[in-house]
């Protein structure tokens, strides 16, 4: 058996993994795929593909690329999820925020430099034409950590996928003011460079599985109660989900690898950029 290890956030996108990884198909194959979630999203992922704790991230696109270009030695070898990932724009539901305007200058709570929460508050502050120079964040790690620094007047905003945060918003305790697409598909596949050197025909057969169960996996039979159950979410809040979530077995469009480093160059998280065949293998 070939062991592989490979991260991933705790949310429904990554459903079929476990699917797969249940059902044996991995193991059919000789492949021992060892995931572990990582619920401080695509910062940590990183720093674990830096640090040669995993072999593979299914990881936010602006994330990855902006390590990557600097100095990150790992591909993106395709996209997972092509549909943009919508980010709720939440407050704490006892506060006196009520529109998007009233959090300029305000404090974003984030999950770690370098993630989603932090790279998307600078997409809405350009998208609001704010300055985004002064943009001031509160490290949280978790939901959980975000819940407790608006409550606590630690941060005022946070960004996160809307329907991961819905059933906080359901309860009481945040309250969503706007939403905030990314502009490019959400999710890839990164693989440490030197893992796929060495083990080209692993990844392989690792990508010929998941796509065959992301290719069939809006009509696995009650899928919707499948997720509705695992992940807390009111079922018509998974179905809305599933009809927007369209999952990929492409390579990262040139095009839209372009647009995503033009706007991180422009909002100055990155200095230099790669060239695509550098970064997409």
């Amino acid at each position: 058996m070939k062991t592989v290890k490979i991260v991933g956030v705790p949310e429904h996108f990554n459903l079929p993994w476990h699917l797969c990884i249940e059902n044996g198909e991995f193991d059919q194959v000789g492949i021992d795929l060892q995931w572990t979630d990582i619920p401080e999203g695509t910062g940590r992922m990183c720093q674990m593909l830096r640090e040669n704790e995993t072999d593979i991230a299914v990881i936010l696109t602006e994330g990855i690329i902006k390590d990557i270009c600097a100095g990150n030695d790992s591909a993106i070898i395709q996209v997972y999820v092509q549909s943009p990932l919508v980010w709720g724009i939440h407050v704490d539901a006892k506060s006196n925020y009520n529109q998007l305007t009233d959090l300029q200058n305000k404090i974003s709570a984030i999950s770690r430099f370098g993630s989603g929460s932090h790279l998307m508050s600078y997409v809405n502050a350009q998208n609001q034409n704010w300055d985004t120079t002064n943009l001031k964040f509160e490290i949280v790690n978790t939901i959980d950590g975000a819940v407790e620094a608006l409550q606590s007047a630690k941060a005022d905003y946070f960004m996160w996928e809307k329907f991961m945060t819905k059933p906080l918003v359901d309860n009481g305790t945040f309250r969503k003011i706007a939403d905030c697409p990314t502009p490019w598909p959400c999710f890839v596949i990164a693989v440490r460079n030197e893992f796929l050197q060495k083990n080209t025909s692993t990844v392989a057969l690792i990508l010929e599985i998941i796509n065959n169960t992301t290719i069939e996996f809006k009509n696995i039979p009650s899928i919707d109660r499948t997720l509705a159950t695992r992940y807390n979410q009111k079922l018509i809040d998974i179905q809305e989900w599933l009809k927007s979530t369209r999952w990929s077995q492409k390579k990262l469009d040139q095009n839209i690898y372009e647009k995503v480093q033009n706007q991180l160059i422009e909002l100055k998280l990155i200095e230099n950029k790669k060239s695509y065949e550098a970064v997409v293998k």
